[in-house]
């Protein structure tokens, strides 16, 4: 919890902390929901990105701190990043459906299906970002862009859902439909609990070859 403080005080950018609180936009009609996807993703590039340049690599290694436990506290950054705005979406997603604003012309509701398509992304992308990042410790928007492209693919694919007839309950809201959905939201948080721990695993291996 000290590293995570540390990150949040230090290192996180403000803006990226803006965007966690973008998880309310669910409530906006006529949005493509997924987008607030892609600010979770913002979230922590940012972040890395300030980090660079206030050569905060360079501070933290002064720190009695290992490189394993620096790229431990940005981990732990970019996941409380993302799950707060997940969570935080939740009682606006809640609203949506009281105020009747369901039947997204664009895509995907904020449904359960939708917050499991969510974790998918968010592993995928920490996968690529982190591992990619921590092979040189400074490369952020070579990183940034690699763990893009998958993101992006995802976004599109979890959209493209609504529009599929065949596919039509994971854009629903009713009772039966939901529970249908909740094999999927076990599958985002199965895929978000073992390939961020993975992605961690991996970036401090390569980050402790790294000479700063």
């Amino acid at each position: 919890m000290t590293l995570l403080y540390k990150e949040i005080r230090l290192a996180a950018h403000p803006t990226s902390i803006v965007f966690t609180f973008l998880g309310c936009l669910v409530l906006v009609p006529a949005y493509p929901c997924s987008v607030i996807f892609m600010f979770g993703c913002l979230a922590p590039y940012l972040t890395f990105l300030n980090a660079r340049e206030t050569n905060d690599s360079w501070y933290t290694a002064v720190l009695p701190v290992t490189k394993r436990e620096s790229v431990q506290g940005k981990c732990l950054l970019t996941v409380f990043f993302q799950v707060f705005q997940l969570l935080f979406s939740v009682p606006f997603a809640v609203l949506r459906n009281l105020l009747n604003v369901a039947n997204n012309p664009v895509g995907l509701d904020a449904t359960i299906a939708w917050y499991g398509f969510g974790l998918m992304v968010y592993a995928v992308f920490d996968v690529v970002f982190f591992t990619t990042f921590y092979k040189s410790g400074y490369r952020v928007g070579k990183a940034f862009i690699l763990a893009a492209l998958p993101m992006a693919i995802l976004m599109a694919a979890a959209e493209s859902t609504a529009h599929i007839p065949a596919l039509a309950w994971m854009d629903s809201s009713q009772s039966e439909c939901l529970l249908m959905q909740l094999p999927i939201l076990l599958l985002g948080i199965t895929c978000y609990g073992v390939l961020v721990p993975i992605a961690y695993r991996i970036s401090a291996k390569r980050f402790e070859a790294v000479d700063l």
